[in-house]
C-alpha cells in the first residue's frame, strides 16, 4: 500500500495543500510567523492541546516577545508564565536554548543543528526547520503516524508511538514535498487534529480520502495498532495546613527530575507529619490525574501544622501571596477549589 501511495505522491500533495490552504485555523504562529514564535508554540504544544495553549502563548509573547528577552528573563519568571501548562522541563530547556540562540552569530537552518539544542527531538526540529527555513525535513507526531497508517492500512503492532514513529518515518520523508515542506508539515498535523480523529474520524470530509486503504475498506479506527498501555495505580496524601493566614507549601528541591523550585501541598512525610494521623484528618478534596504511565489519585486532608522547626523544601505562605508563587497546575487549581469552598461557608 505504501508504493502505490508513494507512486501518487503529487497528487497526494496537491489534495492535501489545498485543502490546508482553505481550511486551517487561523492560528497566531500561522498569521504572524516568526521563528522565535514557531519555537515557543512548539514547546508549548509538546503534549499539550491546542486550545490550551493560545492563551499561555499570547501572554508569553507579550511579556517575552524574543529569544533575547527570554534569555535574559529569571528563570523564576519563566517558570511562572508556564504555570498549568505542566512538564516544566519545556520551559527549561526552553529558556536555555534561548540563551544559546542568541549567542549565534547566525541563525542555523538545519534539522541537525537544531537537535543538539535543549529539548529539541526528531519532531521538534523537523518542525521548527521546515516551517522556518524551509528545510526537507518531516514531521512524524502521533497525527501522523495515524494517518499513515490509514493509509496504508498498516497491520503491523508497534509496542508504542515512539516505535511507530521509527517506522513511519521513511513514507513521511517520501511525501514531503520538496516545495513548502513546512506547509505540508502543517497540513498533515492539521488533518489529524482537525479530520482524521483518533476515534470518529471525519472521513465524508478528508480531502485524501481516496488515497486512504483503511478508509475504503471502512475500518480506519483499527489503525494504527499500538500495544495498550498498562497504566500504574497510585495513591499520595497530602497535608493542608494553615496557620493565621498562612498555608503550608512545600518547594521541590532545585535539582529535582520534576517539578524543580516548583510549589506542591505537602506530603505527610515532607512535612515531618505521621502519614496514618494526616489520613484521619478531615478529607477537603480527592483527585485524579494521569501523568505519563500513572494514574494517581490524590487525597487532601486538613491537619493541624508540624510542630517546630519546619523541614527543608517548607514555607508558609500567605494566602495573599499566592498568586505570586509558582504552583503545580493541578495544585494551583486544588487550593483556589478549598479555598472558593470555604469562602462560601
Amino acid at each position: 500500500m505504501a508504493g502505490h501511495l508513494i507512486a501518487r505522491r503529487t497528487e497526494f500533495q496537491r489534495a492535501l495543500l489545498a485543502w490546508y490552504r482553505a481550511h486551517a485555523r487561523p492560528l497566531p504562529w500561522r498569521a504572524a510567523p516568526s521563528l522565535y514564535q514557531t519555537v515557543v508554540s512548539e514547546f508549548m504544544l509538546q503534549q499539550t492541546q491546542v486550545k490550551t495553549v493560545l492563551p499561555y502563548l499570547a501572554r508569553w509573547l507579550a511579556e517575552l516577545p524574543d529569544f533575547a528577552a527570554l534569555a535574559a528573563a529569571p528563570e523564576s519568571r519563566v517558570l511562572k508564565l508556564w504555570e498549568g501548562l505542566g512538564y516544566y522541563s519545556r520551559a527549561r530547556n526552553l529558556h536555555r536554548l534561548a540563551r544559546e540562540v542568541a549567542a549565534w552569530p547566525e541563525l542555523r537552518r538545519t534539522p541537525e543543528a537544531w537537535r543538539e539544542l535543549p529539548g529539541v527531538g526528531p519532531y521538534t526540529a523537523a518542525a521548527i526547520t521546515s516551517i522556518s527555513f524551509g528545510a526537507p525535513a518531516a514531521c512524524v507526531d502521533g497525527n501522523v503516524v495515524r494517518i499513515l497508517a490509514r493509509l496504508t492500512a498498516d497491520a503491523a503492532e508497534f509496542r508504542d508511538s515512539a516505535s511507530a514513529g521509527k517506522a513511519f518515518t521513511p513514507l513521511a520523508e517520501a511525501l514531503l514535498p520538496a516545495d513548502q515542506p513546512g506547509d505540508h508539515n502543517q497540513a498533515m498535523m492539521e488533518l489529524g487534529a482537525t479530520v482524521c480523529f483518533r476515534q470518529k474520524p471525519l472521513c465524508l470530509t478528508c480531502p485524501v480520502q481516496t488515497f486512504c486503504a483503511a478508509g475504503r475498506a471502512g475500518n480506519p479506527e483499527d489503525f494504527p495498532r499500538l500495544a495498550a498501555k498498562k497504566m500504574e495505580q497510585r495513591a499520595v496524601t497530602r497535608a493542608w495546613c494553615e496557620r493565621g493566614e498562612a498555608l503550608l507549601l512545600h518547594r521541590a528541591a532545585g535539582d529535582a527530575r520534576r517539578l524543580a523550585d516548583i510549589h506542591e501541598l505537602p506530603t505527610p512525610e515532607q512535612a515531618g507529619l505521621d502519614p496514618a494521623a494526616v489520613a484521619q484528618g478531615k478529607l477537603l478534596a480527592k483527585k485524579r490525574r494521569g501523568i505519563t504511565r500513572f494514574q494517581i489519585t490524590e487525597s487532601i486532608h486538613a491537619v493541624p501544622p508540624p510542630r517546630g522547626r519546619l523541614r527543608a523544601g517548607l514555607a508558609w505562605v500567605p494566602f495573599a501571596d499566592l498568586a505570586a508563587l509558582t504552583l503545580s497546575g493541578p495544585h494551583r487549581r486544588w487550593v483556589g477549589e478549598i479555598l472558593a469552598a470555604r469562602a462560601k461557608r
